[in-house]
């Protein structure tokens, strides 16, 4: 007889507030209180002579700032990630303000991992605080106990919320369902320090109440067409026939929407991906204009290209395409982009090739925000290895219709900025 092929069992684990819990850790005096995580460096707490601490309240915030997180006594408050921080001050003015450590961050997310490679070794990282299991063929995973039929993925679940524990000092909830989608919308269900495990029959019950938007896949702009169709939770779209969403939404989305709503996804765990680009932006805290703010503009611009060069050289890449990312005071986004004859992760060439892009934008307005970014990556192994090219005579390039460059003096030169 045929051997019945055992069933999947995927986890997604999700860190609860993750980079407010890691500071929690290093200031424990501010448990049980609001925190919000989305200050600058000057909103490090002060120590005080007789060792207390004084810190920042969103009450005195005055700036362009946007939250990256924020515990669950402030989001009780309606604080929530990418609010403005002046919004959310007035939501809760006593809430507790500090800056963002992203070092500190990756160590504690390093670590997270590593504790659940120990029980758990095939995972696919998706981000500083969430990853993928497979536990399918893990030892005792299929294996029911007592009238749990799922008893064994829960026990092993349970561990590897406890080893996180045990290593960071953290919590993390962990969803456990058949596949991607429905682990990913899980893990969300019982949070903080949750364990959710479900199978398709647990669909009418826990997923199909929840909104069309707890859906990773269904953004804004789905949801507000749906919302205008009558369509409000996950269950309105598993009663709407397949063809008709098709219609309404294009065959691909469309027959997406209808296998989401009914629990089918047969995407597998990836251990191996490699990222399509890196960057690095920052928010003002006010606009900065063109040519008043030249000097701390052209500061912020090279230590953006710097820190990009050090993230690639850190995990062993080289970019070719180096492109900007600008937001003005109107709320507009204009990015450039320039492929370099070779790839690079040299400072002084993203800096250079970064500033080229800048000479095709009209920077006439203030600024908002500033990105650099590495794109088309490569391996710096595998870059190494390649044999040399032989010499090959240039072809002339392709006409093509020329942008438009200004001369506004927006940052220094690289030799004066570098100096």
């Amino acid at each position: 007889m045929p051997s019945v092929p055992p069933r999947r069992l995927i986890a997604h684990l999700d860190m609860d507030a993750f980079y407010a819990s890691v500071e929690l850790l290093r200031y424990p005096d501010l448990r049980g209180l609001p925190v919000v995580i989305g200050g600058g460096r000057r909103h490090q707490p002060e120590t005080l002579p007789d060792g207390s601490r004084r810190y920042a309240r969103l009450a005195d915030y005055a700036g362009r700032g946007v939250i990256t997180t924020s515990t669950y006594e402030a989001r009780a408050l309606g604080v929530h990630s990418a609010m403005g921080v002046m919004k959310a001050a007035v939501l809760a003015p006593q809430a507790i303000l500090l800056p963002v450590d992203f070092e500190q961050y990756r160590a504690y997310s390093r670590r997270f991992k590593a504790a659940v490679a120990e029980l758990a070794p095939v995972i696919e990282d998706r981000g500083v605080d969430e990853i993928y299991i497979d536990l399918t063929h893990l030892p005792g995973a299929q294996d029911a106990v007592g009238h749990d039929p799922l008893g064994g993925a829960r026990a092993i679940a349970r561990e590897i919320k406890n080893n996180v524990q045990r290593s960071t000092g953290l919590t993390c909830s962990i969803g456990v369902t058949p596949n991607k989608l429905l682990s990913k919308i899980a893990s969300e269900l019982d949070k903080p320090d949750g364990l959710t495990v479900l199978t398709l029959d647990d669909l009418p019950t826990r997923v199909w109440p929840l909104a069309a938007r707890k859906v990773n896949g269904i953004g804004p702009k789905a949801a507000a067409k749906l919302t205008g169709l009558g369509i409000h939770t996950v269950g309105d779209i598993a009663r709407c026939e397949r063809a008709w969403l098709v219609e309404q939404f294009g065959r691909s989305y469309g027959a997406w929407l209808h296998d989401a709503a009914w629990g089918r996804d047969e995407r597998p765990v990836v251990t191996e991906s490699e990222p399509v680009s890196m960057s690095r932006e920052t928010t003002f805290e006010r606009d900065l204009h063109a040519v008043r703010d030249k000097a701390r503009l052209s500061a912020l611009f090279t230590e953006l290209c710097t820190e990009l060069a050090q993230d690639l050289s850190r995990k062993g890449y080289l970019s070719q395409t180096i492109g900007i990312k600008l937001r003005f005071d109107d709320f507009r986004i204009v990015t450039r982009d320039l492929t370099l004859p070779a790839p690079t992760s040299d400072a002084q060439a993203i800096r250079r090739a970064a500033g080229e892009c800048l000479k095709r934008v009209d920077l006439s307005r203030r600024l908002r925000l500033l990105g650099v970014r590495g794109g088309k990556l490569m391996r710096q192994a595998a870059v190494d290895a390649r044999p040399p090219s032989p010499a090959r005579r240039a072809l002339p390039p392709r006409a093509a219709e020329p942008e438009p460059t200004y001369n506004l003096p927006l940052f220094e030169p690289l030799a004066d900025a570098d100096s």
